[in-house]
């Protein structure tokens, strides 16, 4: 057994803590792929679960609508530093929380509302929900909230109590009464939770539905999927994969940009997201459960031009709409790192991005540094990376790019 301060004990033989269903695999021969492309690959995520810094990873890799990959490895519960109790394997049924994987998802619905008339992109937020028209926004946009573009990066309180997170009103209330850091949209300055929340109101108001309705009947239903939606009902939240802070406590300059974006330390994070009390509410940009494969059935329907299983689930038009780059790449005010967003999402780039090397068409989301989920049309595959390790530990951080340039190496490009 392998043990070091604050990770995982990792077994030697990795089959005792490994669970798929060899059936539910595609050949890679079938895909064109080379004979060992789908074991290369899972090598990979063998190596990140032996750093002992996740207790639980999931993934699922579709090439050409079918899956290649569907595994889990580690635990869902029970085998977190420090935490006792019985021991519960992560499955790739297991549901785990998408973190800021939610944004894309939530912002969908925007765009699938878009699509049904009820709203228009380039429409003023206020247009739609007029009591956040004031302190100068006035003129914001749906797309430049969308885009992290809004000025609106923080929650507009000195101390935060991470547990207001939970109050989808009262961070709409304050967030409408407050004053944009820049007010013409070509700032960028990630907003880790709060353009969720006034997306979700305008969601709601146009709609006349709850969020949690739109995302089930939009989305959800149409996928088949058992969960993806935000938070757990009662009955499944027993099944969740439950997160732990493991490695090394952050360096002072990444401490202070996890707090300014999460309002909380990061090791305080796992606690707050464990609680019941978050997985009862709606935080539209942090709290979608899914499993991996979900997650990836929402990317294979958009790199499919909008279709599942034969049902159209958004227009084609709407998913170009949805990629579209709403500004080159830029130093992000928040994060202190390039980037480049969509109204939706983190996009791809070259020589290297998010997604691994040359990736320029690829577009998905980051959630918690380590969960990732995306589609990648010149390479035709579909890709979600769960895990339950909440860390910055640089082995951590190698290991995850050796996943993504893995999935890279061993689908190559189509086009």
């Amino acid at each position: 057994m392998l043990f070091r301060q604050n990770r995982v004990a990792v077994p030697r033989d990795l089959s005792t803590v490994t669970s798929y269903d060899p059936a539910a695999e595609t050949n890679p021969l079938d895909v064109g792929l080379k004979r060992d492309a789908s074991e290369r690959i899972w090598s990979s995520v063998e190596a990140m679960y032996r750093s002992g810094l996740h207790p639980g990873v999931s993934l699922t890799v579709r090439r050409g609508g079918r899956v290649i990959l569907d595994r889990a490895i580690g635990h869902a519960r029970g085998a977190a530093p420090g935490v006792g109790g019985e021991k519960l394997a992560l499955t790739p049924q297991t549901p785990v929380c998408l973190f800021s994987a939610s944004k894309a998802i939530s912002a969908m619905l925007i765009h699938k509302l878009a699509e049904q008339g009820k709203l228009e992109l380039d429409g003023r937020v206020a247009d739609y929900l007029p009591e956040y028209g004031n302190n100068g926004k006035q003129t914001t946009t749906l797309r430049q909230l969308l885009a992290h573009r809004a000025g609106i990066p923080d929650v507009p309180l000195k101390n935060v109590d991470a547990t207001l997170l939970n109050d989808f009103d009262m961070i709409v209330k304050l967030l409408c009464a407050s004053k944009p850091n820049a007010a013409h949209g070509r700032q960028q300055s990630y907003h880790a939770v709060t353009a969720g929340y006034i997306a979700g109101a305008v969601a709601q108001r146009v709609s006349g539905r709850s969020l949690q309705e739109l995302l089930r009947t939009e989305i959800a239903e149409p996928l088949g999927c058992k969960y993806l939606r935000y938070g757990l009902a009662p009955e499944d939240q027993g099944k969740a994969a439950l997160n732990a802070f493991t490695g090394p406590d952050l360096p002072a300059p990444l401490a202070y940009v996890a707090r300014r974006a999460l309002y909380l330390d990061f090791d305080e994070v796992a606690v707050l997201t464990n609680d019941q009390r978050f997985m009862e509410s709606v935080v539209p940009a942090a709290n979608i459960y899914a499993t991996a494969d979900e997650a990836g059935r929402f990317y294979q329907m958009l790199l499919d031009g909008g279709i599942w299983e034969g049902k159209r689930v958004f227009r084609s038009q709407t998913i170009a709409e949805a990629v579209r780059p709403a500004g080159p790449i830029q130093i992000d005010r928040t994060l202190l790192a390039p980037v480049r967003f969509s109204p939706a999402f983190v996009l791809g780039e070259k020589p290297f991005g998010l997604y691994g090397a040359n990736c320029p068409n690829a577009f998905g989301h980051l959630g918690f540094l380590n969960i990732i989920c995306w589609a990648d049309p010149d390479r035709d595959i579909s890709v979600s990376l769960l895990n339950t390790g909440k860390t910055v530990a640089p082995d951590s951080l190698l290991t995850v790019a050796r996943v993504l340039g893995s999935i890279s190496r061993n689908c190559p490009r189509v086009r």
